[in-house]
C-alpha cells in the first residue's frame, strides 16, 4: 500500500504539468523534497520501530500517506496553481514534505518485523530467498499504481482519480495493519534471539545479579554505525538508490513524450515487473554462495552500466517491444541489489555477534542504510530536471552510469574481502 501511494504521483506527472500547470522544475523539486524527508524519516522511523509498537508506527505511516494524497487532490480540485503559482507550488511542496516522512515508515519497520519472525537457523540460511520474495510487495504496489492510472485514463476519468484511489486504500489498510502481530514473542513464541537473551539473563541471575527482563534495549545510532560495514553500505546504497528513483519518478514522464499516457504507464510497469524477480535472483544466488551478497550485487551493477550505455544512445528511437525488453532487464538489474541491501544485507549486519540476542537493532540498521542512501538520492534528483532540459535525456542516462559505477566502486573492498577472505573468517563471510 505504501508503494501504491508513492508511485501514483509519478504516473500522472505529465498531466500535472500539462493540465494542472506545474513546471518541470517544480516536479523535480517535489522529488527532491520527498527524498529529503524520506531520508530523514527512515533514520527516525527505524529507531521508532525498534522502540515502540511496529504496527502502530506502520499504521501512522499509512494514515498520513492517505491524508497527503487527499490534500494533493484538494489542491487540484480547487486549482491552487491556477489561482496563484506561489500558493500552488508552496502547497504541493509542503504536502510532499510531509509525505516523505509518512512513507519512510514502511521499509525499516517492515524489515524489522520480518526479522522478528524469520530468525531461526534455517531462515538465516535462506535469508536471501525469504527477503527477496518479501520485497516483491513494493513492486506489486508500483505495478498496481501504473495499472490503476492506465485504467483511469483509458476509461476517460479525470486523472486525479489516480491519486484519490490510493488515498482511500491507504486509510483502509492502516486500520488492518493495527491488528497485525509484529513479534512472535507477543503470542508466546520463543525465537532464537529471545532464547539467547534468556540464556544471558540466566547466567547473570546465577551470578547473583538482579534481573528485570523487559526485553532488549533498542540499539543506539552510534551502536548501529559501529557494526562493521553499515556505514559503507549506507554510502554505496545512495548511488544505487538514486539510479532506481530517477527511473521510478521520471520513467512515465519520459515515455509520455513518445507514447500516449496509457501506453507509457503500461511500458513503465515492466520496469517494476523486472524488479520483482531481481531481488529473488540476487537473494538465491547470494545464499548459494554462502551469503556473499556484495559480489553478486557488484556483478548486477556492472551489467546495468552496459544496459544504461545502450539506453543512453537508443532510448528515444526504440519501439515499444524493445523498450519492454530493455526495461524488464534493467528492472531485474536495479531491483536485485536495491531489494537485498535494505533487507537481507541489513538483516545480516544486524545479526553481527556484537548485537546477538538483541532483535531491537534491525529497524535502526535498515533505517540508517535506507535513510543515508536516500539523502544521496535526494541531492542527485535535483540534477535530473535541469539535465534533461539542457542536454536531453541521453545526459540523464549517462549521469546514472556514473552513479552506478561510483556505488559499485565504493563496495570494492567488501567484494574483495568476499572473493579472497582470510582463512579464519571464510566460514563467517555470510555474517557481515
Amino acid at each position: 500500500m505504501a508503494h501504491f501511494s508513492r508511485k501514483c504521483y509519478s504516473t500522472v506527472k505529465q498531466q500535472l504539468q500539462s493540465e494542472a500547470g506545474y513546471s518541470a522544475l517544480v516536479l523535480s523539486e517535489m522529488d527532491t523534497v520527498f527524498m529529503g524527508t524520506y531520508a530523514i524519516g527512515n533514520i527516525i522511523s527505524g529507531k521508532l520501530g525498534d522502540t515502540f509498537s511496529p504496527t502502530t508506527v506502520l499504521s501512522i505511516g499509512l494514515f498520513g500517506s492517505g491524508m497527503c494524497l487527499f490534500l494533493m487532490n484538494v489542491s487540484l480540485w480547487f486549482d491552487f496553481e491556477g489561482f496563484s503559482h506561489t500558493l500552488g507550488n508552496f502547497f504541493i511542496l509542503g504536502v510532499y514534505f510531509l509525505f516523505g516522512f509518512f512513507q519512510s515508515t514502511g521499509g525499516p519497520v517492515g524489515t524489522a518485523v520480518m526479522g522478528n519472525w524469520f530468525c531461526d537457523k534455517e531462515s538465516i540460511k535462506n535469508r536471501g530467498l525469504i527477503f527477496g520474495l518479501w520485497t516483491c510487495h513494493q513492486y506489486c504496489g508500483d505495478i498496481t499504481a501504473a495499472l490503476c492510472t492506465a485504467y483511469v485514463l483509458k476509461a476517460g476519468y479525470t486523472y486525479w482519480w489516480a491519486l484519490f484511489i490510493p488515498a482511500v486504500t491507504n486509510f483502509s489498510w492502516g486500520f488492518l495493519t493495527m491488528r497485525l502481530i509484529a513479534d512472535p514473542v507477543d503470542v508466546g513464541i520463543i525465537t532464537d534471539d529471545v532464547r539467547a537473551r534468556m540464556e544471558k539473563n540466566a547466567k547473570k541471575a546465577a551470578a547473583g545479579e538482579l534481573i528485570e527482563d523487559s526485553g532488549p534495549a533498542p540499539i543506539t545510532y552510534a551502536g548501529a554505525l559501529r557494526i562493521p560495514m553499515v556505514a559503507q553500505y549506507a554510502f554505496a546504497f545512495g548511488f544505487f538508490k538514486l539510479t532506481n528513483y530517477v527511473l521510478f519518478f521520471w520513467l512515465p514522464y519520459f515515455l509520455g513524450k513518445h507514447f500516449d499516457p496509457v501506453t507509457a504507464n503500461l511500458i513503465a510497469a515492466l520496469y517494476s515487473v523486472g524488479m520483482m524477480p531481481g531481488g529473488i535472483i540476487v537473494g538465491v544466488v547470494s545464499d548459494l554462495f554462502g551469503g556473499r551478497r556484495a559480489t553478486v550485487i557488484g556483478v548486477f551493477m556492472s551489467c546495468l552500466v552496459v544496459f544504461l550505455g545502450i539506453f543512453s544512445q537508443k532510448s528515444e528511437s526504440l519501439g515499444p517491444t524493445a523498450l519492454l525488453i530493455m526495461l524488464g532487464i534493467m528492472g531485474i538489474l536495479v531491483g536485485g541489489p536495491n531489494n537485498i541491501i535494505t533487507s537481507a544485507v541489513a538483516a545480516d549486519l544486524a545479526s553481527h555477534p556484537s548485537v546477538k540476542g538483541n532483535n531491537k537493532s534491525l529497524g535502526t540498521v535498515t533505517g540508517l542504510i535506507n535513510g543515508c542512501g536516500s539523502i544521496t538520492a535526494s541531492i542527485g534528483l535535483l540534477a535530473v530536471g535541469p539535465l534533461q532540459s539542457a542536454f536531453g535525456w541521453s545526459s540523464v542516462w549517462m549521469f546514472l552510469i556514473g552513479c552506478t559505477a561510483t556505488g559499485t566502486l565504493l563496495m570494492s573492498t567488501k567484494i574483495y574481502s568476499e572473493l579472497f577472505p582470510p582463512p579464519e573468517t571464510d566460514a563467517e563471510v555470510g555474517l557481515v
